[in-house]
């Protein structure tokens, strides 16, 4: 005897059949989107770092997709529900998830990071900032553009449910399945040999996508003989990668003028009392959004003086910062003052410090505790001086404190310098001596 399905077991079918068939369309999609992941990232500069990239990309990515369909939308085929409605919501599910992916990789590609708790309050000042001057036919094209995006979706889900049956005799399921599957595995596999050895070229890559957690297994390998923890512990901490740890100061020539009838002042307060009434009675405005992402002295002052982040210090040592080295050659006196701390001094061969924080010099730059930049302040005549005072050292945000006319809401250590060069009448690109 012949039993023919149900009309409600045809429709599930067809619906599942359907709902993989969109779920590999929205995969291609999302591998598109993600290149920008790959393109705002340094290439991995040998060939197996470039198999594994590959490997990662299209293995992690087809991963998340069908992930999401699994989750929300295939639960769905299963429903006494319209087909109708179910492609509706997929298509709005899909949509979402695929603007979302499209954002972090417009965020990865200006930033370097991806949507996350910790960089959520950076986005959220840097969002209220420009949403602060939309007005309301910009509020209506960023809707237009996800109702746009929206019924795209909704064209591809009805263009393979009117197609799925002839899309079924396409037998490449397999084939499709099985590319993914070996891509996702043999990237972690991979990962797991790389992570073990400290392969540069492989394990750099490993924040470049989004939700992206490589497999490791070093505590599995040292039980079973395969790795030996401590050796791989003290290589961890004498690994040094030239490539990632040197940088070209300054990556162009500068060549501008400068000002020499103003005095400027750059302080940075090192310790956290409260110099806000201090900064009021001076008569300067701040920036709440001041970020800092230096962790010891050192690093302070190489992000404050060469504009670039801290881990490029070693190879800045014997190398004169922009600021001074423009000074001299415009005859500008320059105080240098961080207390004293030698064994500080000696991490900079080419600095001159001074011993006492006078601000007496053309050019006055000073690490110091919130007390001192008082008192500084409070003795010089800052009617025809350049003022900038930064707070949140070891606090990661902290604020802001100039005379300048600065339009931005948003500043961070590197902007100090480039910011008081420009003030002074330097026109040079900044990006040529700071990041």
């Amino acid at each position: 005897m012949i039993l023919a399905e149900s009309p409600r077991r045809q429709r599930v079918t067809k619906l599942v059949n359907w709902g993989h068939w969109f779920a590999l369309a929205n995969i291609v999609i999302a591998i598109i989107i993600a290149s920008v992941f790959v393109i705002s990232s340094p290439a991995p500069g040998t060939v197996l770092g470039t198999f594994y990239l590959f490997a990662n990309w299209f293995g992690h990515i087809s991963f998340l997709t069908f992930f999401g369909f699994v989750i929300f939308i295939l639960p769905l085929c299963y429903l006494d529900v319209s087909q109708r409605v179910i492609k509706t919501i997929a298509s709005a599910v899909s949509a979402l998830g695929l603007a979302l992916m499209a954002f972090d990789a417009l965020l990865y590609n200006r930033t370097g990071f991806h949507l996350s708790h910790n960089s959520a309050y950076l986005i959220k000042n840097e969002a209220e900032a420009q949403l602060f001057q939309f007005g309301w036919q910009q509020f209506l094209y960023l809707l237009l553009l996800f109702v746009v995006w929206f019924g795209f979706q909704l064209i591809l889900a009805n263009a393979v449910w009117k197609r799925i049956d002839r899309l079924m005799h396409y037998r490449i399921g397999r084939r499709v399945v099985s590319f993914f599957v070996v891509c996702f595995v043999s990237g972690h596999a991979i990962h797991v040999w790389a992570d073990a050895q400290l392969y540069q070229p492989i394990i750099k890559q490993d924040n470049m996508f989004p939700l992206s957690y490589p497999a490791t297994a070093k505590t599995t390998m040292s039980r079973y003989g395969l790795l030996d923890i401590e050796r791989y512990e003290q290589r961890k901490q004498l690994q040094f990668d030239p490539d990632i740890h040197q940088v070209n100061y300054p990556s162009d020539p500068v060549y501008c003028a400068l000002e020499p009838q103003r005095q400027a002042l750059l302080l940075v307060q090192i310790d956290d009392a409260d110099i806000s009434q201090a900064m009021k009675e001076a008569d300067l405005r701040h920036i709440d959004n001041y970020f800092t992402t230096s962790t010891t002295m050192g690093g302070l002052i190489t992000s404050t003086l060469y504009g670039v982040p801290e881990l490029y210090q070693q190879s800045l040592k014997t190398t004169q910062p922009v600021l001074f080295g423009l000074s001299d050659a415009y005859g500008l006196s320059t105080e240098l003052y961080a207390g004293s701390d030698t064994q500080l001094k000696a991490q900079f061969t080419e600095l001159t410090f001074s011993e006492r924080l006078t601000g007496s010099a053309n050019i006055v730059v000073a690490f110091a505790d919130g007390g001192a930049l008082t008192r500084l302040l409070q003795r010089s005549d800052l009617t025809n001086t350049l003022v900038m005072v930064a707070t949140g050292y070891q606090q990661s945000k902290g604020t802001l404190y100039t005379n300048l006319a600065v339009n931005s809401e948003l500043a961070s250590t590197e902007d100090l310098v480039p910011t008081l060069l420009n003030a002074m009448g330097c026109s040079a690109p900044s990006q040529f001596y700071s990041t």
